[in-house]
């Protein structure tokens, strides 16, 4: 079993980050870390993903990673491999590693979903390279951030209307 970095436990407020750095990822969603893969020896990362409007993140696969979405506020369209699945607020989904898998907000206004990645292996530092990125990434080099972090960009994003 991995060691782990604190022992404490540590509250975060509504909307708040773990360490008070939320990140703004490709303009439009925010990232907020719940559970720091720092404090369980890297077997969990949870942040909250806030979409200020439609859309989402490339058609994509985790090498190392199982992914969990639960629908907090708005209404999300997930496909993992050939299913397509339509989520409200409540509904939860299970992203196997290696299984290619896409999201998007597509509801009015604000959309909020809670994201578990086990073990938490390189997210923490891709979504702080992502927010990093100022204008909308070039496909090579999101498809380059991607690979850096252990993932494969399979596809473009969810069509929205």
């Amino acid at each position: 079993m991995a060691e782990r970095q604190t022992d404490r436990s540590a509250l975060v407020p509504a909307g708040g980050d773990r360490f008070r750095k939320p990140r703004k990822v490709l303009g439009t969603m925010s990232i907020d870390r719940k559970v720091s893969g720092s404090e369980t020896g890297g077997e969990l990362l949870i942040i909250e993903n806030t979409n200020g409007s439609k859309g989402g993140p490339p058609r994509h696969l985790h090498h190392g990673q199982e992914e969990w979405f639960y629908v907090v506020e708005g209404e999300y369209v997930v496909e993992i491999g050939d299913e397509r699945y339509r989520l409200d607020p409540g509904d939860s989904i299970f992203a196997p590693r290696e299984i290619p898998h896409v999201w998007a907000h597509v509801g009015e206004g604000t959309g909020r979903l809670i994201l578990a990645f086990r073990p938490a292996g390189g997210m923490e530092a891709f979504f702080e390279a992502m927010s990093g990125v100022k204008g909308a990434p070039s496909s090579e080099e999101l498809r380059g951030l991607f690979r850096s972090h252990g993932m494969e960009v399979t596809g473009p994003p969810l069509e929205v209307e």
